[in-house]
């Protein structure tokens, strides 16, 4: 099950999204940015133990009618059961009730936002106000990372 995240949510969250930067798969967060983007999350989590499982993240940019599709993790023990799915689903409902145009991800594995008709495009085609937390990432300009983008409205 997925719901919008809470602020008792966010330590976790950090947790979960600093885990994979560990591994240099992900963008490390600050537990401040998470506090103050925590509007931003969704989390997946059990209902019968209410642990949660995954967290993914809709960022409106600028005033482009566009939006990201950040921080996407999942538990390792938690992978393949849909939780990845499920919170994309979520993000792409919200961005149809906020009227976004067009939402994008930039992601080592492509083929997971292909499922959900993302399409791959340059990162060219991408506002400069995008890169703005590209240039602290240690692996700028050159990270490998596929720009997919779908369009919603």
């Amino acid at each position: 099950m997925v719901r919008k995240a809470q602020i008792k949510d966010a330590k976790y969250i950090h947790g979960l999204i600093n885990s994979y930067a560990q591994r240099d798969i992900m963008m490390p967060r600050s537990l401040n940015e998470i506090y103050e983007n925590i509007r931003d999350f969704w989390v997946a989590f059990n209902e019968k133990n209410k642990n949660i499982h995954g967290c993914a993240a809709l960022h409106i940019v600028g005033w482009n009618d566009l939006a990201e599709i950040k921080s996407l993790a999942v538990e390792k023990k938690q992978q393949k059961k849909g939780i990845g799915s499920q919170l994309i689903e979520a993000l792409l409902d919200e961005a149809r009730g906020l009227q976004v145009k067009d939402v994008f991800a930039l992601s080592y594995k492509p083929k997971f936002f292909k499922k959900f008709g993302f399409r791959v495009i340059s990162k060219s085609k991408l506002p400069h106000k995008v890169w703005a937390e590209c240039c602290n990432c240690p692996k700028f300009p050159d990270c490998g990372e596929i720009a997919l983008i779908k369009r919603i409205t």
